[in-house]
């Protein structure tokens, strides 16, 4: 009967260990992960998105996330990171006001695992299953803007382009923007940028801008911007110059609500599907992974060094714009 039980308890032990290695090693539990989300500035429409997708999906899974806005200051920023050392955080979802903080941002987070998104650090400030980055390839952004553009105007190889940026601090600015350009070139075309600016991701302030450039009756074939909003802010301006925006080729990335009611009416001709809920989702799976205790080798999309999770970027346009409405 004894020589039973030691055989039972055994077997019990050997399952406990097996049970244990598995957590380690992939998946791992969401039960007591608390996670602090620090957004850079919400009043940006996709930020936003990326916000309210974080909650909805947290919320699903029964995690406790909390969200702080920095509101565009670092220092504000800095004080949400000591509040998740302090407070007892699992984990951080960082979308930085300035990715050149990275290291201040990591110091006050005193070792907390930090899941960074919307704007990336340098590289080598990432660390495997530590410090990752989730977004979309901004590589691709670009070039599919630049291959729309390429064969909507197919008899031209001399293009006059209006381009908008981001702000000029945030890598997907620099990163959307050198793909476009780098795109054009490796398709022969010869782009002359006859008016190139940070607008800051702002529909208002892309609008003011481009009324200024209207009135310098300077001839363009196409305006690409950074995100939807710009593009927005570009139709805005021509409808109030009594300029039919269908009439020249404009388009953005993100694929928001109203950048995608302006494909279904004709104003804007393309943008790129980044989805916020997708990265939202991943930022959380990995956030509960790496504040468990375990790795991102089960979270869909991760690269092989772990350092990244990149969700697909989607081309829309009229033909299948229904589809993100």
């Amino acid at each position: 009967m004894k020589k039973k039980i030691v055989i039972l308890l055994t077997i019990i032990m050997m399952f406990a260990a097996i049970s244990g290695c598995a957590s380690k090693s992939g998946t791992a539990s969401s039960k007591n992960v608390k996670i602090l989300f620090s957004m850079s500035n919400s009043a940006d429409s996709y930020r936003g998105m990326l916000v309210k997708s974080a909650e909805d999906y947290a919320k699903g899974k029964n995690v406790e996330l909390k969200v702080m806005d920095a509101a565009g200051s670092i220092e504000e920023q800095v004080s949400h990171m000591k509040e998740a050392a302090s407070g007892g955080y699992s984990a951080i979802i960082c979308a930085p006001v300035n990715p050149d903080t990275t290291l201040q941002l990591k110091k006050a987070a005193k070792g907390i695992p930090i899941i960074f998104m919307n704007s990336k650090p340098s590289e080598e400030l990432l660390e495997k299953d530590k410090y990752i980055y989730v977004a979309s390839d901004e590589s691709l952004s670009g070039k599919y803007q630049a291959e729309y553009i390429t064969d909507y105007l197919k008899n031209k190889n001399d293009l006059k382009v209006v381009l908008f940026k981001g702000e000029s601090n945030n890598s997907a600015t620099k990163e959307r923007t050198k793909s476009v350009k780098d795109a054009f070139k490796e398709k022969g075309i010869n782009a002359n940028y006859v008016f190139e600016d940070y607008a800051d991701w702002s529909r208002q302030g892309t609008k003011d801008m481009f009324n200024v450039f209207l009135s310098t009756n300077r001839k363009f074939d196409c305006v690409i911007c950074n995100n939807d909003e710009m593009a927005l802010g570009v139709i805005d301006a021509l409808k109030e110059n009594k300029i039919d925006p269908s009439t020249v080729p404009i388009v953005g990335i993100d694929a928001t609500a109203e950048g995608c009611k302006a494909i279904s009416e004709g104003s804007m001709k393309f943008t790129v599907f980044q989805s916020a809920q997708g990265q939202s989702k991943s930022a959380v799976d990995a956030a509960i992974q790496l504040g468990s205790g375990g790795t991102l080798s089960n979270v869909e999309n991760v690269t092989q060094d772990g350092k990244h999770i990149w969700v697909p970027f989607e081309k829309v346009d009229k033909n299948n714009v229904s589809k993100y409405s």
